[in-house]
């Protein structure tokens, strides 16, 4: 479990101190999870959904290099690694009808619907937009959960693999901040977990001030905002101290 060490004087369990916003917050890595969220071709490479429903995906190198050396961290301390996919079926029936309204304000479907040559290409099971990046991929003792929505919560199995494995903190990196990221953090929270971000291990969808504005708010309302060189070091200590 964790603790907010400037708010709280009684510890609920032990782990190692994370520099973080607004606050530094306890974390033990068995209770942890690395949340890597939709690190998949459509998001960050161009030619893929996003590059061609008009979104700058120019920036996104720094941001894996950065989701790279926060999951070698992770891996190393013991936590748990859990990769999102996001997308559905070729023919879309994973992805709701006109009465659903993940139809109309999908980027995605929409993008398709302008250009029906890309149908059954964009974030479609078994295509290359569907698919991790190759610089991440996952090992054996990772988890990798596919999605239908925005959130990592909605209509998969996340919260009950957290739970049975002790799981109550979750650092979030990955794309879209201000949409994926932001409504996993959101669900998570109201489901009792303790949401972290690496603000410089994720990339918005659209303007800069899209990122701000999430950060702002998982600062202020939802949780707690870091870096990946204080998580990367965190932890490495962790591991010096435990092999001394």
């Amino acid at each position: 479990m964790s603790i907010v060490c400037s708010e709280f004087t009684q510890a609920i369990g032990t782990g190692k101190v994370l520099n973080a916003r607004p606050e530094a917050i306890q974390i033990a890595p068995e209770q942890t999870a690395l949340i890597v969220i939709d690190m998949q071709n459509a998001y960050t490479s161009k030619g893929g959904y996003l590059d061609l429903a008009g979104f700058d995906v120019s920036q996104t190198a720094p941001v894996v290099a950065n989701i790279q050396k926060a999951v070698d961290a992770a891996h190393s301390a013991g936590i748990q690694v859990i990769y999102f996919k996001n997308g559905w079926d070729n023919q879309y029936r994973e992805a709701g009808g006109l009465n659903s309204p993940n139809f109309h304000k999908s980027n995605a479907l929409k993008t398709m619907r302008q250009n029906p040559n890309l149908y059954g290409k964009l974030l479609a099971k078994g295509e290359w937009d569907f698919e991790l990046i190759d610089q991440l991929k996952p090992q054996l003792q990772d988890l990798v959960i596919e999605k239908p929505r925005y959130s990592g919560f909605f209509n998969t199995a996340l919260d009950s693999m957290l739970r049975c494995r002790g799981i109550r903190n979750l650092v979030f990196v990955g794309i879209a901040t201000n949409v994926c990221v932001e409504s996993t953090l959101r669900d998570g929270f109201f489901l009792e977990y303790f949401g972290v971000v690496l603000e410089d291990a994720c990339h918005q969808a659209g303007p800069s001030e899209a990122h701000a504005a999430s950060i702002y708010n998982v600062e202020t309302f939802f949780g707690w905002v870091s870096h990946t060189e204080k998580f990367c070091s965190t932890f490495q200590n962790n591991n010096l101290k435990q092999s001394a």
